[in-house]
């Protein structure tokens, strides 16, 4: 099968409705990518699919592939799927990775030892200083920075990388045809310029969605050694970052700052809860231990160890959700908390396995 083949058959196991990546994936190493299409509904039945879902297989969108294709090629991006062998190998000892990643740039930083840093948008002066020259000093020890392109903290962990001739990947929450924030398409334009990666799961087209952006976090801390918050409110997509980095067994690091400060309590709530605090570099290279990390991106997926801080982040929203179909109205009513607000929290609950989406709302899961 060739390249261009393959990369239409992962496009339509992508667009196989409600159906867990998990579960796509041991379709294709049941069936190879070629085989899983050729299945006639009543072989797709036995999988298990239900009529939605046997369609797509038996009649996938090759028209609205193909354009995909043809606005990858033209975009010079990229796609990489999961059993390929240049895929993030820490990424896939996540849980519930994705099975196709779009990129720009070089695909060899995916395989490199890697450390997160994220924080707030509307970051203080200092923290955003602190974040360039911990980014600076990291790539100056063979780190790749990894973020996610946004204002704040985001911009000056790639440039602190880039001022010191590192390496830096954005992760993004929008289809690669585009920059979001707009303001930002010098830094991807120079991110690329420099050898550096640009990654989303999302296909060409894909707008700025906010239920996209937490999806967008458990790439960033699945592909990272530790995450690293510089500065964050309670309340922030950092702090789903560091969740994501507990559940995949990773590290969290956290820098403290003023007791005053709404945007520190993140930071302070995180350190609390057994976050490693950081006020130099060697904080974290001494956690990461530099030397035994070629065995890492080789080795078998770690099985997720039982972490007791992992409870003090169930959201209490999911107090909200029943065992039988939840509609989102009624988990807003419930809540009082606004409707996107809702969404994001949900989705957050479903990639933890807690929840599961279902037609006409959410389903609480043991």
């Amino acid at each position: 099968m060739s390249v261009l083949e393959q990369q239409k058959y992962w496009l339509a196991l992508k667009f196989i409705p409600r159906l867990a990546n998990a579960t796509k994936l041991k379709l294709i190493n049941q069936h190879s990518e070629l085989g899983l299409f050729k299945l006639c509904q009543d072989q797709l039945k036995q999988c298990g699919l239900n009529p939605a879902q046997q369609q797509a297989i038996l009649k996938p969108d090759w028209h609205k592939i193909n354009t995909i294709i043809e606005q990858c090629q033209h975009f010079n991006i990229s796609m990489i799927n999961i059993t390929d062998k240049n895929y993030p190998s820490l990424l896939k000892q996540a849980h519930n990775p994705p099975n196709l990643l779009f990129y720009q740039g070089n695909v060899k930083l995916f395989n490199q030892p890697q450390v997160a840093i994220v924080g707030s948008r509307s970051a203080s002066i200092s923290a955003k200083e602190h974040a360039k020259k911990f980014a600076n000093q990291l790539s100056q020890n063979g780190i790749v920075i990894t973020s996610g392109l946004a204002i704040g903290i985001d911009s000056c962990a790639h440039r602190g990388a880039l001022e010191a001739k590192g390496s830096t990947i954005a992760v993004v929450a929008t289809g690669l045809d585009q920059v979001y924030p707009r303001r930002h398409k010098e830094l991807a334009a120079e991110i690329l310029n420099c050898n550096g990666l640009i990654v989303s799961e999302y296909i060409p087209g894909s707008p700025p969605n906010p239920g996209c952006f937490p999806k967008r976090n458990t790439i960033i801390s699945g592909m990272s050694l530790g995450t690293f918050v510089v500065e964050a409110q309670i309340r922030s997509g950092s702090l789903i970052s560091a969740r994501s980095a507990l559940e995949q067994n990773r590290e969290v690091f956290a820098m403290p700052g003023a007791i005053n400060n709404p945007q520190t309590k993140g930071c302070h709530y995180l350190i609390k809860q057994g976050a490693i605090l950081v006020d130099e570099v060697d904080d974290i290279l001494s956690v990461l231990d530099l030397q035994g990390l070629s065995g890492l991106y080789n080795s078998e997926p770690k099985k997720i160890k039982n972490n007791h801080q992992q409870d003090l982040f169930i959201d209490p929203l999911l107090s909200s959700v029943d065992y039988e179909t939840t509609s989102v109205d009624t988990v807003v009513s419930r809540s009082q908390l606004p409707t996107e607000e809702v969404l994001t929290r949900l989705l957050t609950l479903e990639l933890r396995g807690l929840v599961t989406a279902v037609p006409g709302g959410y389903i609480k899961l043991n």
